[in-house]
């Protein structure tokens, strides 16, 4: 029987960014420029190259540039219009969504991920969606999403992108217990949130990609807070494990974590490294300036 399509991501983007202060006291976080795109737009090619055709951006308070970044901005594009700077317009062209591709919904306090995910529940309706963090940028020859609706599409349910990490580090992570399977797609029997040091039922940590059925709304209107004292989207999709499969995939790609300084910085250095334009010479600077410290 086949699944029934995937046509709707979330993106929650309501977070503080305090780890980027100054910087984030008046931009978001998720408008950060990696080479030279923001953040959030390369998470939105990866859904859109996922086949996604409508997303919903969870904000906050001073969001608002969000909004306008994936709008048209008539004085811009009439102006390299003008002068002629048919790349660059092209560029700024290609990067909006389409009238009506895109909604915007508040998420008024910060609770936690799992009522972000509850916030979007009228837009999403009755459907299975993909759910994409933004502060997860994922380098890979095919996204990681696409990677996922192909398992979506054999093993329907629910399905979840894992990366290993070292054992001592699970304790930062939402880690999955394995079930039957192979290496790289497998059932997901169990799950916790950063688990107590030696506790963790494997080293595969939930990378920050999903798909999941819209009972998890259900779910999430009564989940009492967990870790961190917030709506954890892990303790809702326990419960749901007992009456939907839930399948493991061990995407083919690099995580950089944008939410840390370092994951950030490189995943500035991964990106420029990887570009046709910039690459070659990005690396020659970066020995130079190896080579002085």
């Amino acid at each position: 029987m086949p699944q029934k399509r995937i046509r709707k991501a979330i993106i929650p983007v309501a977070g503080l960014g305090t780890r980027f202060l100054p910087a984030t006291k008046s931009m978001p976080k998720e408008m950060l420029t990696v080479v030279d795109k923001p953040a959030i737009q390369y998470v939105f090619d990866e859904a859109r190259e996922a086949g996604i055709e409508h997303i919903v951006f969870v904000t906050g308070r001073n969001k608002g540039v969000i909004e306008d970044h994936f709008d048209i901005a008539f004085e811009l594009e009439e102006t390299l219009h003008r002068r002629n700077k048919q790349e660059a317009l092209n560029t700024v062209i290609a990067a909006r969504p389409q009238p009506g591709q895109t909604s915007f919904t508040r998420q008024q306090e910060p609770l936690g991920l799992g009522h972000a995910v509850w916030c979007a529940r009228d837009i999403v309706g009755n459907e299975p969606f993909a759910l994409l963090l933004p502060d997860v940028l994922i380098q890979a020859e095919r996204g990681c999403l696409s990677q996922m609706m192909d398992v979506y599409a054999s093993h329907g349910g629910n399905v979840i992108a894992v990366e290993e990490v070292p054992a001592d580090k699970t304790d930062q992570y939402g880690v999955v217990e394995i079930g039957d399977g192979d290496d790289r797609v497998f059932g997901v029997t169990g799950m916790v949130e950063k688990p107590a040091p030696g506790t963790a039922p494997s080293n595969l940590i939930i990378t920050g990609r999903y798909i999941l059925q819209p009972e998890i709304f259900d779910l999430l209107a009564n989940q009492e807070k967990g870790a961190g004292g917030e709506i954890q989207l892990t303790d809702a999709m326990r419960p749901l494990m007992k009456t939907q499969p839930f399948t493991g995939l061990r995407f083919e790609g690099t995580t950089y974590d944008c939410g840390s300084k370092i994951g950030f910085l490189s995943a500035n250095v991964a990106f420029a490294l990887a570009r046709q334009d910039l690459g070659a010479d990005f690396h020659a600077a970066v020995q130079k300036l190896l080579t002085k410290a």
